[in-house]
């Protein structure tokens, strides 16, 4: 156990404590559950193909690694939408060739996010759903940015700023953390 620890601390941006494993549990519990809602329910998406797998990925960013840079807002939201709109420009520019199109659809995300300073990991992903996804993914165009994905990273953030500051010890985003540690010392 104690190994485990160790390797745990090297790999993990958050420090090793009950709470904060069972606060990023119920965080990312809230998330996914909220999408899933938004998406059965609001969208009558009955078996959930809207609720992409990148948000699971985002999950662990956002919810497990609060202080990592690539799980700020700007990176979740932006990360996200651009890769949404460059995946679905790719399918709809080279679909007659899905594998020069995924590629072409990850790497130019990874382009795009970095010049932009929006690197979020899953949306590459998102990226490569456009063009791998189903044909319910494909016939949305691009209003696949809006809905799922927009709206999905937007359903995350906000369990993301509500969830992650009511523990004293995490802060969401990262430029929260002077505002709260300012006003929990106030106190």
């Amino acid at each position: 156990m104690k190994k485990f620890l160790q390797q745990f601390k090297k790999v993990n941006s958050e420090p090793i404590e009950k709470s904060n494993i069972i606060w990023s549990w119920i965080a990312s519990f809230l998330g996914i559950l909220a999408i899933s809602y938004f998406h059965q329910d609001i969208l009558n998406d009955k078996d959930l193909t809207l609720v992409i797998a990148s948000f699971g990925a985002s999950a662990v960013l956002i919810y497990g690694a609060v202080n990592s840079p690539l799980a700020q807002p700007r990176n979740l939201v932006g990360g996200h939408i651009l890769s949404a709109i460059i995946g679905v420009a790719s399918f709809k520019l080279f679909s007659g060739n899905i594998l020069f199109c995924s590629a072409f659809a990850v790497a130019s995300a990874i382009l795009v996010m970095q010049l932009t300073l929006t690197l979020h990991p899953p949306g590459g992903a998102t990226a490569l759903i456009a063009v791998i996804g189903s044909k319910q993914i494909h016939d949305l165009g691009f209003l696949y940015v809006l809905v799922p994905v927009a709206s999905g990273a937007f359903i995350l953030l906000i369990i993301a700023l509500l969830v992650n500051n009511i523990p004293k010890h995490r802060s969401y985003p990262l430029s929260f953390k002077e505002y709260k540690n300012k006003w929990l010392s106030d106190d």
